[in-house]
């Protein structure tokens, strides 16, 4: 995991501003300022390895003088960070968040010049250690166990290329890869490290992966039709059983998670006897309730997903992959002429109170 690095602290300090003039009430420039600018193709690491200190301070103010009794500002120090960052201070309150190119947030001000009003004394900057956090935004975001099939799928889909293994944790940093149309619309998906029963509570990769789960617009399930067991200690959970837990997991680390728009692939669907459990899966999702005791209470979601297309693939035969890509493409086509339409009405809105 530590090849993909998305938490970073860093110190941060405003310039100290000019000296005063007194004898003429001169003042001397204020400090500058610390800014975080978001930018495209940036990441944590890059910046960590360029800037090994982690250290960013901005210039001093020039002191005022009898050729110019007004200092000049100092110089302002700007970070590139990437999109998709939370501002956090020491104590873990976020402070700000940078989501679209060419954002800015001020990290640290700069000090006042001196001038009457401090004695004509130049005040030092603001300084503090701030945590940059990373949440990776994507159209979609692909939820499920290990060894589910989601490096195969997101292989198959995009032109990413994830390392894919048999054993239980191949993915062990988050992978993005867009999806291609013919008439060149685009859709990112991100292939996140898999989940197991108690991530919630940090187990496993635990929040690293469900941090990650909360900037994505969509969510598409990736289950194993045959159902999943992490280790010969761990109980085996059917495909039915398995959704109800990914759910419960979301719920439990923000309930936030569960609405949104999700779809569900169903894979392995060349394994023998996969239509049978198919068959029996969709009988359980049409009437979740009446299934719901297959679960120990404490395991059962507060609310089941809904899911806007449920799609059988199979990522070593090909099967289904393409209506999969058409189902994502018309999902977040709707979400996103919804989101117009929703956006649309505010304007009109204010326009009528105003």
């Amino acid at each position: 995991y530590s090849n993909f690095v998305d938490n970073l602290r860093v110190y941060v300090r405003g310039g100290t501003g000019g000296m005063g003039y007194p004898n003429l009430g001169g003042e001397g420039g204020r400090g500058g300022d610390v800014w975080f600018v978001a930018r495209e193709r940036t990441t944590l690491k890059s910046i960590r390895e360029k800037y090994p200190h982690k250290r960013f301070v901005a210039g001093t103010g020039a002191n005022s003088s009898v050729k110019a009794l007004k200092g000049e500002k100092g110089k302002d120090r700007e970070v590139h960070v990437p999109l998709g960052i939370s501002v956090l201070d020491d104590d873990g309150k976020q402070i700000g968040e940078l989501n679209a190119a060419g954002e800015k947030f001020l990290a640290a001000r700069g000090g006042l010049g001196g001038s009457l009003a401090t004695n004509f004394l130049p005040c030092k900057g603001q300084r503090r250690n701030v945590h940059l956090d990373l949440k990776l935004i994507a159209d979609v975001g692909l939820v499920g166990f290990p060894n589910a099939g989601k490096s195969s799928l997101l292989s198959k889909i995009s032109h990413a290329k994830p390392e894919i293994a048999n054993y239980a944790f191949t993915t062990i940093q988050p992978e993005l890869g867009k999806i291609m149309y013919a008439d060149y619309k685009q859709i990112s998906v991100a292939d996140l490290p898999g989940l197991i029963e108690g991530a919630h509570a940090n187990k496993g990769m635990g929040h690293k992966f469900l941090k990650h789960v909360e900037r994505t617009k969509q969510l598409l399930l990736v289950v194993d039709i045959s159902g999943f067991q992490l280790s010969v200690k761990t109980q085996f959970r059917t495909a039915f059983e398995t959704i109800l837990l990914l759910t419960k997991e979301l719920e439990l680390y923000k309930e936030e998670l569960v609405t949104k728009p999700a779809l569900l692939a169903i894979n392995k669907m060349d394994l023998p006897c996969a239509k049978d459990n198919l068959d029996e899966l969709m009988t359980q999702l049409e009437n979740p309730q009446d299934f719901l005791h297959l679960l120990e209470e404490e395991m059962v979601p507060a609310n089941t997903l809904e899911f806007r297309n449920v799609i059988p693939i199979s990522t070593y035969t090909g099967e289904g992959i393409e209506e999969l890509k058409t189902c994502l493409r018309k999902s977040v086509d709707e979400q996103a002429e919804q989101m117009n339409e929703e956006y649309r009405k505010k304007k009109l809105l204010l326009l009528q109170t105003s």
